[in-house]
């Protein structure tokens, strides 16, 4: 058998103190029992399910919501005080509980209850179930306490543990990053040896080419020497030189006939300034030519 025991007050007599202890089996829907005392004399009584029902059709609703208020009213207590209010009268042992809603109120119920004989037998009972209510209190309280305890101490170690994990984990993005740069790094150099290997391996085309353009352009300088060395060569064979001619007489002065050597050597000087850079070796190397042949036949002469 479930019970249970609550403190109230009467709207009739509000500065006297009951005690209510309703017990039933099962479910409260089922009937229950009623025992109230002041501490000097007690009353007892019972509701019966039939009851509750006839109270629930009376009111016009239903049997489960109606059971549901009689447990706010009677067992739960959380309530508000001027919310449930409870009236008895001691002349006929009357016993009434009602909601009050704004300004309406509505009783939930009603009984006649019986003046007990022994009242101090109802009062030790009271009382041991209220102490047995304080020791189960107590048990749970230090069960909860021991359990909090080792939560709190499950706690630590679980903080504990999660610093570590932190601290490793940092430790690890350290390492992880330290290498990252490294193999970084690596790769940079890698890749600037291979661009400086591509560049290196690019210059001697480039040079090849230079080469090649420069071959071309030496034998095409050949080819226009050749060909303006023959036709100077045919020019000047017979080149007349101009005759002086003396102030103050009439009669010219024959003309000196320039050498054929001196001719040719001004006009390689002439190609020499003529053609620039690009085939000046070449040129040098024909005035070379010429004057070691000037200087032999000079002597065979």
């Amino acid at each position: 058998m479930e019970r249970n025991v609550s403190r109230i007050h009467m709207v009739s007599e509000p500065s006297i103190i009951y005690f209510l202890q309703v017990s039933w089996e099962k479910d409260l829907g089922s009937g229950f029992d009623i025992t109230l005392t002041d501490g000097q004399s007690a009353w007892s009584g019972a509701v019966t399910a039939s009851e509750i029902s006839r109270e629930a059709d009376d009111m016009a609703m239903e049997r489960d919501k109606y059971v549901g208020e009689l447990r706010k009213a009677l067992v739960v207590g959380t309530e508000p005080a001027n919310v449930y209010r409870f009236d008895f009268s001691k002349e006929n042992c009357h016993f009434s509980y009602e909601k009050s809603l704004k300004d309406v109120s509505f009783i939930l119920g009603s009984l006649n209850l019986q003046k007990v004989s022994s009242p101090a037998e109802v009062i030790r009972e009271l009382m041991s179930y209220c102490l047995n209510c304080v020791a189960d209190q107590l048990a749970k309280n230090k069960h909860l306490q021991r359990e909090n305890e080792m939560l709190q101490r499950d706690w630590s170690d679980v903080q504990k543990r999660l610093e570590k994990c932190v601290t490793a984990k940092e430790n690890l993005e350290a390492d992880l990053y330290k290498r990252f740069v490294l193999v970084l790094n690596e790769k940079k150099a890698k890749i600037r040896s291979l661009h400086k290997l591509l560049k290196q391996a690019q210059e001697p085309e480039e040079d090849t080419q230079d080469e090649r353009e420069s071959i071309d352009h030496t034998e095409s300088c050949k080819k226009r020497e050749s060909a303006y060395d023959e036709s100077t060569d045919e020019e000047s064979e017979n080149l007349p030189v101009p005759s002086e001619v003396v102030p103050g007489e009439n009669k010219p002065i024959l003309a000196k006939t320039i050498p054929l050597s001196q001719v040719q050597m001004s006009q390689i000087l002439h190609q020499v300034e003529r053609r620039g850079n690009g085939c000046r070796k070449k040129l040098i190397q024909n005035l070379s030519w010429f004057i070691r042949n000037h200087l032999f036949k000079k002597r065979k002469d």
